[in-house]
């Protein structure tokens, strides 16, 4: 059983920066696709930004130029740094894990087998 251990939240003003962390409990981050997907008070699950095990990215519309998604294998973590952000970012922010080559929707919840506890973000204006 593979455990995600997301780290970075906080609470930041209108156009301030965080970095998310995401520590996987077994060496993963070279095998798994893995993404950061979000749920704000009220909503649904949202993609947030996804990389399979080439390096290849997405990133929802709303995030993109915005957040960038990485991973360091030798520390086996996952990163998503997160800049410029807006009061519309608050969420619980979830790292999640497939063990998958790639994925045909690399930003949908259903694709992803492992998640962790999240990481609160909450952004003022």
């Amino acid at each position: 059983l593979v455990q995600l251990r997301e780290s970075g939240g906080g609470s930041v003003q209108s156009g301030g920066s965080l970095r998310l962390s995401c520590t996987p409990s077994t060496r993963i981050t070279g095998t798994h696709c893995m993404a950061w997907l979000r749920q704000a008070a009220g909503k649904g699950l949202e993609g947030v930004a996804a990389c399979d095990i080439t390096g290849d990215t997405a990133y929802a519309d709303s995030v993109k130029g915005r957040f960038t998604i990485s991973k360091d294998i030798a520390k086996n973590t996952l990163y998503l740094q997160m800049n410029n952000l807006k009061p519309e970012d608050s969420a619980m922010y979830y790292c999640e894990a497939a063990a998958a080559y790639g994925l045909r929707t690399p930003l949908d919840k259903d694709e992803y087998n492992y998640w962790g506890q999240g990481t609160q973000v909450t952004v003022s204006a």
